[in-house]
């Protein structure tokens, strides 16, 4: 059977300052995408409310822009796909095989409140599907609350976007909270890498997360071994 990956983008274009646009890391969703793609999967993109999806200004230039995420602007069907997502209410958690939580500043904003995304990440989690996410795209994990009430990322090893990381990007004065802070307070076993900006991945059990756009491709490799490895288990 076909797997299916559920791909979270943001609906958010500005900072609390509206002079300050921000929007999808577009090379987030296009790096895994085509990684998903390789291997067969049927994706679908959500967001927090549905609709059009703004994206990051920054990661349209160099050396951010890259031939994926090129290619993804130039193709009209995939554009078409970020101006009509589907939204939380539209999607049956029982059809997927994982959700993929993509990036860029705006999802501070709009992924960790979002009942809906919640709702469908507990639903994935807790039948043993697979939770990921890339670098800010970890907001979405940070208020998802088990059936027992507990956090998700609770005693789990994970990583996303490092504060210092925020500073080196300059946005640490716009941003509107300090999410590695934030994932700490709700019992996450936090890592990053050794260095800023380069690629690094962190996998326990079902959860896997990736730090910073740089990291996108390989989160989604390893997104496909768990789900290979839950497709293996099950035949077993």
């Amino acid at each position: 059977m076909t797997k299916r990956v559920l791909n979270v983008v943001t609906n958010v274009g500005h900072y609390d300052d509206p002079s300050h646009t921000t929007g999808l890391w577009l090379s987030e969703l296009t790096h895994a995408w085509h990684v998903f793609e390789e291997h067969g999967y049927a994706q679908t993109l959500v967001s927090p409310v549905g609709g059009a999806v703004p994206l990051e200004p920054r990661a349209l230039k160099f050396p951010n822009y890259d031939k994926t995420a090129k290619a993804w602007r130039a193709n009209p069907g995939k554009m078409a796909l970020l101006e009509n997502t589907a939204s939380p209410d539209q999607i049956d958690p029982s059809e997927y095989d994982a959700i993929y939580f993509t990036g860029g500043h705006a999802v501070m904003y709009d992924f960790p409140d979002s009942e809906g995304l919640q709702r469908i990440t507990r639903e994935i989690y807790e039948r043993g599907g697979v939770v990921s996410s890339v670098c800010h795209g970890y907001c979405g994990l940070l208020n998802t609350r088990l059936s027992d009430g507990s956090h998700l990322i609770a005693g789990r090893k994970m990583t996303g976007f490092a504060w210092t990381e925020e500073v080196l990007a300059r946005v640490d004065k716009l941003v509107p909270y300090n999410a590695e802070e934030q994932a700490k307070q709700r019992g996450a076993l936090y890592e990053k890498a050794a260095l800023p900006f380069v690629s690094y991945v962190v996998t326990d059990g079902n959860l896997v997360t990736g730090q910073n756009p740089g990291s996108a491709k390989a989160t989604a490799k390893k997104v496909v071994e768990a789900i290979e490895g839950n497709g293996a288990k099950e035949r077993g």
